[in-house]
């Protein structure tokens, strides 16, 4: 009767010392193994990162990078399916609905800076960008000095209305910002003669040049708001565990042979739905990016040596 304890003891031991039973999953992990899904938060206009085609489907190079990353969290929880969850996101919207769980992953064109971090994390950065402005070449606009007295359209939300109305103040432009909703609103409002110019990333920018009624009649200005800046794939802060599964997917791809080709088939090659090209060959910054993972915030630290 002696033996029975002790090898009860011996068990237990045992499954206490297991690595599923030291490392208890926590944070999103956790919630996707209890729930079999994964949400990924979509954004309808951003060409190419992340935008509807014309099925009305999510699709676009940043959604490409979320799928893989969700191929790696099957892999890393041994589940035979994960079930993937499709929520869209706003400029407005995207952090509240990543910080009260709403989404567990921002599959979009999302700035990586220092005061974001403050309530999001991010992984490593998949694309380089600066803030400038589109204007109809007809109207002759030279510069952020150009728009002096005239009415600029940024989207709500983005770094981008903040750096215009910066400027506006330290330089006394005496800009009216006129906020629009999204993106292809932002635009509409320099097609439609109500705004001299939209004021957003510049890929961005291109992607919404390519796709409009007609591309040969915008410009976009040489001048920017600021240095080029990070994008990167948000995810909710301090869940160190996720971050890490996150990370390590995300460098894998970028230094392998794949992760070029993913870029290349967004902006090297014709896109849906209209097969635009919006050739943006990567560039010594973005090369160094891929080389280099990392999920800094300071433009400074992705300067092409």
């Amino acid at each position: 009767m002696r033996v029975k304890p002790l090898l009860l003891w011996v068990v237990a031991g045992a499954l206490a010392a297991s690595p599923a039973a030291a490392e208890d999953l926590t944070g999103t992990l956790k919630k996707i193994k209890e729930t079999g899904s994964i949400t990924l938060g979509y954004r309808e206009s951003s060409v190419p990162f992340s935008y509807l085609d014309d099925n009305q489907k999510p699709v676009g190079y940043a959604m490409d990078i979320c799928y893989k990353i969700v191929d790696a969290v099957k892999a890393d929880l041994k589940l035979d399916k994960l079930e993937v969850k499709l929520n869209p996101v706003s400029s407005s919207t995207r952090i509240p609905l990543m910080a009260n769980g709403t989404i567990d992953l921002e599959c979009g064109s999302t700035t990586n800076n220092v005061d974001r971090q403050k309530q999001v994390a991010f992984t490593n950065s998949h694309f380089l960008t600066a803030s400038r402005f589109v204007s109809k070449k007809a109207n002759k606009i030279t510069g952020i000095e150009g728009l002096k007295g005239k009415t600029v359209a940024s989207t709500s939300g983005t770094t981008n209305i903040k750096q215009v109305v910066e400027a506006n103040a330290e330089r006394g432009l005496g800009l009216t910002v006129l906020p629009s909703k999204d993106h292809a609103e932002g635009f509409l409002l320099v097609e439609t003669d109500r705004a001299a110019a939209f004021v957003m990333d510049d890929i961005l920018l291109a992607g919404l040049i390519a796709g409009s009624k007609e591309p040969a009649a915008y410009e976009i200005s040489k001048d920017s708001f600021s240095l080029p800046e990070p994008y990167g794939i948000m995810l909710r802060k301090d869940d160190p565990a996720f971050k890490a599964l996150v990370d390590k997917a995300t460098a894998d791809l970028y230094k392998s042979p794949e992760g070029v080709k993913i870029y290349e088939k967004w902006f090297t090659q014709p896109i849906p739905p209209k097969g635009l090209v919006l050739n943006v060959p990567m560039d010594a910054a973005m090369k160094k990016a891929f080389a280099q993972p990392s999920d800094s915030p300071d433009p400074a630290s992705y300067v092409a040596n």
